[in-house]
């Protein structure tokens, strides 16, 4: 409104004062008194209001002539008049009348202003109702209010703060979404007014404003909070100090009566943060001070509270106020359990709007990722991945280890979260591809380590992998091609544990199929105790597939009693696991079989639920006929060079290698998927190509798939059959053994097809051209296996003429190989071939050389006693072979677990473990684990560990699941396994003195590395069981050796060795047996009457030694590839003039510590496994004393102790001047943990510096051969040996 002055007409200055001091009217007013109506007085009083708007601050006269109408007004009779439209038209007159005579009010009682101002702000409550007549009357009363700042004459008075709170609440209350920006704009500035020109804002008044930004008064009006925070906006620099001092009130001196807002303070925080940072500028070291509180639910409001500020998306607390930052920081790591949560959930939103602080805020996640409390762990997981869906470029490689780290966690739940998490942001970056491939590469290890949880033991993990492979990493629900393109290049660009994963999963679900395939045949068996039995082992089998076992047990015996009595039920069932069915079918299965269990009133089924995961799991979603010719038509793309597969990041070669492996994988799941002619094309043009794996994996495939070729596609069997013959013949080795298998498994006239191959073949062997001979050797050798009948004759023929004349000394290997193979074709021993294979295998196994030339590699003879050992274990695995090895070919046969090179020992392990698993060996060869407690790396003792673990936990189940087990206990049992092992021990090439105490320690360790495995759970007391065993040997004789003392000596150590153990280990060893055991009678004579061995064959100061020595020292690393010296070889010694000088093993016993090899060596190791060392002629008998180039290749190397090195060589001086000791057999395995001790204690007693001792030791350990530590001249021998020895030669035993 316009208040500027108006020219006004004559007749408005005619109003006269009486002169009896009446009051003065304007004119044509008449005396407004309580005689008459209020319509009259309404009407007179808007002549006044009139009057008064018109008039400006100049008119004196005016001024002076109203003066008495201006006091009259401001009587109770109007302050208090009933009617709401007089009181509105007194407060416009009064507003103007303040307007008029500022800035002198007319009115000089303060208690008469006070009731004025207070009148004045009742009725700036009409200011709500918009829509009223009056509201225009409201709205000037307030512009005028604020335009001339009115209230500001309440500062005079003393308790002008009643009327500014009552305004100001009147204001707040009022404001709605009605009002215009005006109204707003006024109040704001009779508001601001009142603040920044007041002497200060009392608590009540700044109560007043504060409270319209409690949550809850937030909600209710909205409007007056946005009222509020434009208030605060505009009057910072004022308000902040009253601001300052409340919150200091409440939160340092903890005076909460100060005002009803202190239960509010950190919410009021939080609201003023946002409204302006610069309210806080002195509150937020009041906050870091209760961060710091000893209240821990106090400590977790500032907590929320500060999340909120740092997490807010413009807020940069974090960086202008860095100690409070970091004192926040801190409490990721309290005490309180609420508070480390609360941290953890506010990463998420500081990743999501302040990606600068990912770095602080990494290093407390990693922490918090292996918090004690779940819920904490999966947080952080939440936090993560929340970040990383909304943006990838939000997370950091480390944050995204940290989900991954958890896909291994001890929880489930932590587990899932963790698991779900990297399968959604694959599906979202990889497969959508929605941040580009700089955000695909980023994420691309994600399927690699999902589907490597599948090797994890619990079946919720196979299951949620499955479950995520299916809806993530190959979405079932694309269309076909677009399905299979997924899946053909996922397999392409998996790592080979993945792949090895994948096809596991795959090889599970094919094996459950076949389990409910077969209780559906059972159901269409007549009923009797037989098929219940065989029903009820089924549907155990089954249960154990399922999540929760013990419950998914009752789910699975109710869903046979329905498909007992449900027919259509069952047909449903055999159609989905059909070989035939389609993806879509199963699909329309799934969902009928689920809809006939469905129960309508019961919303939570755990019944439906059990049988949703089975049929999810049995269920063909990805792989039909359909989906094999679109893998077909993949690969001959790939083929033709016209796929996107550099686009997806994979080679062509590598495409075609990788979809042929999955076709050869799926050959096997879904074999009659393939049947067409048009794959069986793709697949002949496949066997064309120069890439040997490509071709061998086509044959693979025929051999899979092919069994209607024959009948159905002749055109297909007529290109076929010439191919085969030709990789037969002339292809790899591999290729070779692949096609006879194929025609053996597809052809009806096998016979005819595999004499073709075997007459050319036999006649054309010829031992000049080796090059040549193995693929022909491998060829007779499957098919003298393959069909013995006919070919047993001929390869009798072939044997004898050539392979024993010519062969064998020259390729060896696979000359054994093709023996082996002929015996095993043949299961028989009439002709005594088994038993002149076996001592050569043994022969070989001990020296690794038939001929005496030493012209033979240090490789070749290593892959010689893999292959010796490898085939006295193939022989045992047929009983008729089984029954004639001997004990000492058994012997010879375990040693090479402790071969001295490690990929002997791990090839060996890993047959051993194959065998034993599918129970194809005799339970004997399962006590050749407890020589790997010798093994000088960790990893591969780790894997003889879960090997022994996976052995033991099938042959427990297998007795379990089959009741006719329990007469063939004595093989299956794996406790049975104790006497096995005594005996292996005691004939242990390494235990030479029965006395020795570092020799028992050795056994002790041995026998506690089945023992330990063993011992886990004391199922039908079997602790007691292998003590009574162990007891029982000790009444028995030796059968190899039952009549030399000292043979039998070692048995009855090792016997008291193993009770100590037991003993020591297990309280409940002492209860009675269950049942007398049975000692087998091939390694145990039959107990005499009469005897009695209660004799102790160790000390008691050995059997403290014994349990209670320190552990071993652990340096692994270093030894990796270490050599194993094989000192259970038979010691065919042949000296050499040049050899008879040097005495190599001189105290190889007595002082066996070598030095370690360096880091930068191990590392070579790692890549070239094996590292042979020739010892020059040069070094004499006394360089050999000092230096001893070891040839003692299986010990653990370990620094010497500082000063160690000092006392050795003075020992060494007293062994040389005594006279030269004999030489000892080297020892296999890690070093005794006795010289490594003693090394350390004599250190302890010199104390000299450590760093000078181990300085001399890392220059011992660039010696090739490992120096003796004990030598103080090391260096020098070191440069001796370094120019003496010839060329070092890698070995490879992947060639």
């Amino acid at each position: 409104m316009d208040f500027t002055a108006q020219p006004k007409p004559a007749t408005a200055l005619c109003g006269v004062v009486s002169a009896d001091g009446k009051i003065a009217y304007p004119p044509g007013v008449k005396e407004i008194t309580d005689k008459i109506t209020t319509d009259e007085m309404i009407k007179r009083l808007k002549m006044v209001v009139k009057t008064f708007m018109d008039m400006d601050q100049d008119s004196e006269d005016e001024k002076q002539q109203y003066l008495p109408l201006a006091l009259h007004l401001a009587s109770e009779f109007f302050l208090r008049n009933p009617n709401k439209d007089v009181r509105l038209l007194v407060a416009c007159c009064l507003a103007d009348i303040f307007r008029i005579y500022a800035p002198e009010a007319p009115y000089t009682s303060h208690d008469k202003l006070k009731d004025i101002f207070l009148f004045i702000t009742r009725q700036l409550k009409g200011l709500e109702d918009t829509k009223s007549p009056q509201f225009n009357r409201y709205f000037y009363l307030l512009e005028n209010l604020a335009w001339v700042k009115s209230y500001n004459i309440c500062f005079e008075l003393e308790d002008c703060n009643e009327i500014f709170i009552q305004l100001f609440r009147t204001l707040f209350s009022v404001i709605n979404n009605s009002h215009n920006k005006k109204v707003q704009m006024h109040m704001l500035d009779l508001m601001s007014s009142i603040i920044m020109e007041g002497d200060g804002v009392t608590q009540e008044l700044l109560d007043s404003i504060l409270i319209n930004l409690i949550p809850a008064h937030k909600n209710l009006n909205k409007q007056s909070f946005d009222l509020a925070k434009v208030l605060l906006k505009r009057t910072v620099q004022t308000i902040e100090a009253c601001i300052a001092n409340f919150f200091n009130q409440v939160l340092v001196l903890g005076r909460s009566s100060v005002s009803d807002l202190s239960e509010h303070v950190f919410d009021l925080i939080q609201e003023l943060f946002a409204i302006d940072p610069h309210l806080l500028l002195s509150v937020m070291p009041q906050l870091e001070f209760k961060l710091k509180s000893n209240d821990g639910e106090e400590r977790l409001a500032v907590v929320r509270l500060l999340a909120k500020l740092f997490g807010s998306k413009d807020s940069d607390l974090a960086t202008q106020n860095r100690p409070l930052w970091q004192c926040f920081l801190g409490r990721f790591n309290d005490i309180h359990v609420p508070v480390r949560l609360e941290s953890v959930k506010f990463a998420s939103h500081c990743l999501m709007n302040h990606p600068d602080l990912a770095k602080d805020l990494t290093e407390y996640l990693k922490v918090r990722s292996h918090d004690p409390e779940e819920a904490i762990r999966h947080d952080v997981i939440v936090t993560i991945i929340t970040a990383a869906k909304r943006d990838l470029a939000l997370v950091n490689d480390q944050l995204l280890g940290f989900v991954r780290e958890r896909t291994l966690d001890k929880r489930w739940r932590v587990r899932k979260e963790a698991m779900m998490g990297l399968a959604q942001l694959y599906k979202k970056y990889c497969l959508h591809g929605e941040a580009g491939k700089e955000a695909a590469e980023k994420v691309s290890w994600i399927k690699d380590k999902l589907l490597h949880i599948y090797y994890q033991n619990s079946i919720d993990d196979k299951l949620l992998v499955e479950k995520i492979f299916a809806q993530y990493l190959v979405p079932h629900n694309l269309e076909t091609e677009e399905r299979m393109k997924c899946l053909y290049y996922l397999y392409a660009s998996l790592d080979p544990n993945a792949v090895k994963a994948l096809n596991e999963m795959w090889k599970c679900q094919n094996m459950l199929r076949s389990h409910v395939r077969e209780l559906l045949d059972l159901h269409k068996q007549p009923t009797s105790e037989a098929n219940c039995s065989a029903m009820f082992g089924k549907l155990m089998t089954i249960a154990k597939n399922l999540p929760d076992p013990g419950k998914a047990q009752d789910f699975v015996k109710k869903f046979n009693q329905v498909l007992g009595d449900d027919e259509k039920l069952r047909s449903q069932l055999e159609l989905l696991i059909s070989p035939t069915c389609s993806c879509k079918q199963a699909d329309i299965c799934v969902r009928e079989i689920a809809r006939k269990l469905a129960n309508p009133k019961q919303p939570t089924n755990p019944f439906l639920e059990m049988v949703k995961f089975l049929l999810e799991r049995i269920a063909p979603v990805h792989i039909d006929s359909e989906a094999i010719s679109a893998l077909v038509k993949l690969m001959n793309k790939s083929i033709e060079g016209t796929a996107d597969d550099e686009e997806e990041g994979v080679s062509p070669d590598t495409a075609i290698r990788s979809g042929l492996e999955l076709l050869k994988v799926l050959s096997f799941t879904h074999p009659t998927s393939f049947h067409s002619a048009e794959t069986y094309e793709s697949l002949l043009q496949c066997l064309r190509m120069e890439d040997d794996k490509v071709a061998e994996a086509a044959i693979q495939i025929f051999r899979n798939t092919g069994h209607k070729i024959e009948t159905d596609l002749p055109q297909i069997r007529s290109t076929l059959i010439p191919i085969l013959h030709q990789k037969a013949k002339r292809g790899t080795p591999h290729q070779a053994k692949q096609a006879v298998h194929c025609i053996h498994a597809i052809f009806t006239n096998k016979e005819v097809q595999l004499a073709q191959i075997f007459e050319p073949l036999s006649r054309s062997l010829n031992a000049d051209v080796p090059e040549q001979l193995i693929t022909p050797l491998v060829s007779l050798g499957h098919i003298s296996m393959l069909a013995p009948d006919q070919f047993a004759s001929p390869m009798k023929s072939v044997v004898a003429n050539f392979i024993v004349k010519d062969l064998l000394m020259n390729d060896r290997v696979q000359a054994i190989k093709l023996l082996v193979r002929w015996l095993l074709g043949m299961k028989n021993n009439q002709s005594k071939s088994a038993n002149s294979t076996l001592r050569l295998s043994a022969m070989l196994v001990s020296e690794g050389d038939l001929t005496e030339q030493k012209r033979i590699s240090k490789s070749d003879m290593s892959r010689l006693r893999l292959a010796a050992g490898s085939a006295i274990m193939k022989l045992a695995q047929e009983p008729c072979y089984h029954e004639i090895i001997t004990p000492e070919q058994f012997q010879l046969c375990a040693l090479v677990i402790n071969d001295e090179c490690y990929q002997v020992r791990q090839i060996f392990a890993q047959k051993l473990h194959k065998a034993l698993v599918k129970l194809l060996l005799p339970l004997e060869y399962m006590a050749i684990f407890a020589l790997c407690a010798k093994d000088p790396v960790k990893e591969r003792r780790a894997h003889a560990r879960q090997c022994l673990l996976k052995n033991i936990s099938i042959r427990r189940e297998y007795i379990k699941q089959n009741p006719m087990a329990t007469e063939k206990l004595l093989s299956l049992l794996p406790e049975y396994v104790v006497p096995y092992m005594i005996h292996l021990l005691a004939h242990d090439p390494d235990f030479t003195r029965s006395q020795d105490v570092d020799q028992l320690r050795d056994i002790k360790e041995c026998l506690w590395f089945m023992l330990e495995v063993l011992m886990t759970k004391n199922e039908n007391n079997s602790h007691a069981f292998m003590k009574k065993m162990a007891e029982n040997i000790k009444l028995t004789r030796d059968a190899q050796s039952p009549d030399e003392s000292k043979t039998n000596e070692k048995l009855y150590t090792v016997c008291d060795v193993a009770l100590c153990v037991i003993n020591s280990k297990s309280a409940l060893c002492n209860a009675d047996s269950p049942k007398d055991p049975v000692l087998p009678m091939k390694f145990f004579t039959q107990p005499e009457k009469d005897f009695c061995n209660d004799k102790s064959y160790i000390s008691e100061e050995t059997r403290v030694l014994l349990l209670t020595g320190k552990p071993k020292p652990a340096g692994v690393l270093g030894a990796v590839n270490k050599p194993l010296s094989a000192t259970g070889r038979k010691p065919y010694v042949r000296s050499t003039g040049t050899e008879t000088g040097s005495n190599i093993n001189v105290n190889s016993e007595l002082n066996p510590s070598t030095g370690n090899r360096s880091s930068s060596e191990a590392a070579e190791l790692e890549l070239n496994p094996v590292r042979i060392i020739s010892v020059p002629p040069e070094i004499n008998s006394d360089q050999a004393t000092q230096g001893n180039i070891s040839s003692d290749r299986g010990k653990k190397r370990t620094v010497t102790a500082a000063g160690a090195e000092n006392i050795q060589q003075k020992t060494d001086e007293k062994i040389d001047e005594s006279g030269p000791p004999a030489p000892s057999k080297p020892r296999r395995g890690r070093r005794p943990k006795s010289e490594s001790q003693g090394n350390a204690t004599k250190n302890d007693d010199l104390n000299k510096p450590i760093n000078k001792g181990r300085k001399r030791a890392a220059v011992g350990q660039e010696s090739p051969g490992g120096l003796e530590a004990g030598n103080a001249k090391a260096p020098k021998l070191q440069d001796l040996a370094k120019k003496a020895a010839p060329a070092e030669r890698q070995i490879d035993l992947q060639r």
